[in-house]
């Protein structure tokens, strides 16, 4: 029988990367003439990667965006982002002691993110905590990019698990959309970035804090998708 295995986002779940975010978000509208994005708005614009938060920042403004000047755009927010990491990105509170739970207990552990994967890699390994992770998939790991449940199930396969003892862990709808496609059981945390709370998206469980993730609910949502498959 394979190893269980936990996926994480990163943005929102794993670490709260919002400020840096921001700062590269508005350095990149500055740069484009449009109006700067507030905390609250942000939360809005985020999910797919830049390129699309970029392209939902302009919509918001109304403005047009033509496809060179998002081109220039998000080769800004790149260049000005990945010079700051990990600037003040942090990991939420209970996350390496969660790390090392599910370590200790013989899991698997990856990451499934929107972000490119270097960036991914380049933060996590500045937190010290890549080391804890199997595999680290971006949105250009592969050739499909969350929602779609491909690029799930296949860093499922690149960390050495199977999609039949897997549990997701995110924090807004593209992550628990994707989990349910892939037919994967999905705990959400409703500290993340999404303007709506989690809980309308239905997923398999909502978490306030890394403390309530335990290996005891991994194993009873991995055994009630058991369960229900064997049905």
């Amino acid at each position: 029988m394979s190893q269980p295995i936990i996926v994480f986002d990163l943005d929102g779940t794993l670490v709260d990367t919002a400020p840096d975010l921001l700062d590269s978000l508005n350095h990149t509208l500055g740069a484009g003439g449009a109006a700067m994005a507030d905390t609250a708005g942000f939360r809005q614009f985020v999910g797919h990667g830049a390129r699309v938060m970029i392209e939902r920042a302009y919509h918001a403004q109304q403005r047009a965006l033509a496809a060179d000047e998002h081109d220039r755009l998000f080769a800004l927010f790149l260049d000005h982002y990945g010079a700051n990491i990990p600037g003040r990105s942090k990991p939420y509170p209970g996350v390496v002691e969660a790390l090392a739970r599910f370590k200790s207990a013989g899991f698997l552990m990856a990451v499934c993110t929107n972000k490119t994967e270097a960036f991914a890699k380049l933060l996590l390994t500045s937190l010290n905590l890549d080391r804890y992770f199997a595999a680290i998939c971006g949105q250009d790991t592969f050739d499909c990019r969350k929602p779609d449940p491909r690029h799930l199930t296949e860093t499922i396969r690149v960390a050495g698990g199977s999609a039949e003892r897997a549990v997701m862990v995110g924090d807004s709808r593209t992550d628990i959309d994707t989990a349910k496609a892939a037919g994967i059981p999905v705990v959400a945390v409703d500290f993340g970035y999404t303007d709506r709370h989690v809980r309308e998206f239905d997923p398999s469980r909502v978490i306030s804090h890394f403390d309530e993730l335990t290996v005891e609910l991994a194993n009873e949502l991995i055994l009630s998708i058991a369960g229900h498959t064997r049905s």
